[in-house]
């Protein structure tokens, strides 16, 4: 029998999706309630034109990043912890695989405690609810997760629309209540253009590097592709224009907040609800897939449920309160992941991996490790779009000490 989406293999082309699947499920993931505090937090920094040119760029960056990685996915049929084997090696890549598993659980834990917490607030409940809701929304919002792929398909399907109907419900309301004024907000903040797209980019990254986890079933790159843009262009753009905008009309970022303020006690918290569920899924089901490389099981339902424990244990010890300057700064150290993944794809492979059951792979790969090592202090230093430069820098590292590896090889084996 075969196990679970294939968390140690290849997936096969009588397993891939279409279009529409491949979309949803990408869509639910990037519908993120934190991504809508990043909008929040820039909105009140710049004008509505320079806004809108900050969300485009930021994004672009973003969904470009994450598309390239789909492509090869797509193509490869690995997501990027089965990737991770090749550009670092059978052993070495187990540090991508804490790296990635670590920032997902830490989200787990975030979006566990924020629906229990928002839950007793919009409610009137009493605060002692907060604890018994994090233990069923923890467990809970890993089911769809442990069923797999078509479990979060049939979710998206329904939530997407939904979620959708109720954002431009939102933004219409919240347009119309603040007319003209909108464009004669003052800013106030000294906030840089560079710090802005890097909020943008930082708040995301970890699942754009991740998300090949889906788009490896697509049928096809260039559904891959598309659905991937769609998802961390349009998708987390609208998150972020959505948070700037309640920002600016309601002082309230997040679109849950924003409903209230306008009354829709209910769609309020029917986004809440589907909102998290999507990302939540989603982020459970890429640590399983890490810790399924990392120990080299396929047991991937028990990984899930191991997981969902972990964040729900997270949440209720109050962790979540420090979790996100540490995952932010994580974001920091994950972009370079996919620039060595890309390297070495398009530099070593040239484009094609062989399959991984009969690939040569060394336990580590020193290149690799180096160029992330390398791409990881130059985005870590770097006053300019950290996320972009880390990428960049892994990317040209490992090209240029794999070029040197094998000339230094190709001078052993002549003399």
């Amino acid at each position: 029998m075969q196990p679970s989406d294939y968390p140690l293999s290849e997936v096969p082309r009588s397993d891939r999706k279409g279009r529409i699947s491949t979309s949803v499920v990408l869509l639910g993931f990037t519908f993120f309630t934190a991504t809508m505090f990043a909008g929040g937090k820039i909105g009140t920094a710049f004008n509505l034109t320079e806004l809108i040119v900050i969300i485009v760029a930021g994004n672009l960056l973003l969904g470009a990043y994450a598309s390239a990685l789909a492509y090869i996915a797509c193509k490869s049929g690995l997501n990027s912890v089965l990737m991770g084997r090749f550009c670092f090696g059978d052993y070495g890549s187990k540090l991508s695989d804490l790296i990635l598993g670590l920032t997902q659980v830490g989200w787990y834990a975030w979006g566990t405690a924020t629906i229990a917490v928002v839950l007793v607030k919009t409610l009137g409940l009493s605060a002692a609810w907060e604890m018994p809701l994090m233990i069923v929304f923890g467990i809970g919002f890993c089911i769809t997760a442990m069923i797999g792929y078509k479990g979060m398909d049939v979710l998206s399907r329904v939530a997407v629309p939904a979620m959708l109907i109720f954002i431009l419900i939102s933004m219409y309301t919240g347009l119309t209540e603040a007319g003209a004024g909108l464009t004669e907000k003052n800013t106030s903040s000294d906030m840089s253009f560079n710090a802005a797209i890097t909020v943008i980019i930082g708040t995301f990254v970890s699942g754009g590097t991740q998300a090949t986890n889906w788009s490896r079933f697509a049928k096809a790159p260039e559904i891959a592709v598309a659905a991937t843009l769609a998802a961390f262009f349009v998708g987390n753009g609208l998150m972020v224009l959505t948070g700037a905008l309640g920002t600016l009309v309601y002082q309230q970022a997040d679109v849950v907040d924003v409903l209230l303020a306008q009354g829709f006690v209910t769609l309020a918290v029917l986004m809440l609800f589907l909102n998290l569920w999507t990302t939540q899924d989603n982020t459970i089901y890429n640590f399983a897939v890490a810790g399924c490389n990392l120990l080299r099981t396929d047991k991937r339902r028990l990984i899930t449920i191991a997981g969902a424990i972990i964040g729900t244990l997270l949440a209720i010890g109050g962790m979540y309160n420090m979790l996100i300057p540490f995952l932010v700064l994580l974001g920091t150290f994950i972009p370079p992941i996919g620039g060595v993944i890309m390297a070495d794809f398009w530099f070593k492979y040239r484009g094609t991996y062989p399959t991984l059951s009969d690939a040569s792979i060394p336990t580590f790969n020193w290149v690799g490790l180096g160029a992330y090592a390398f791409g990881s202090g130059c985005a870590f230093f770097s006053p300019i779009l950290p996320p972009v430069t880390g990428v960049l820098a892994a990317a040209t590292a490992y090209i240029v000490l794999w070029k040197l590896t094998e000339e230094a090889i190709l001078r052993t084996v002549n003399n």
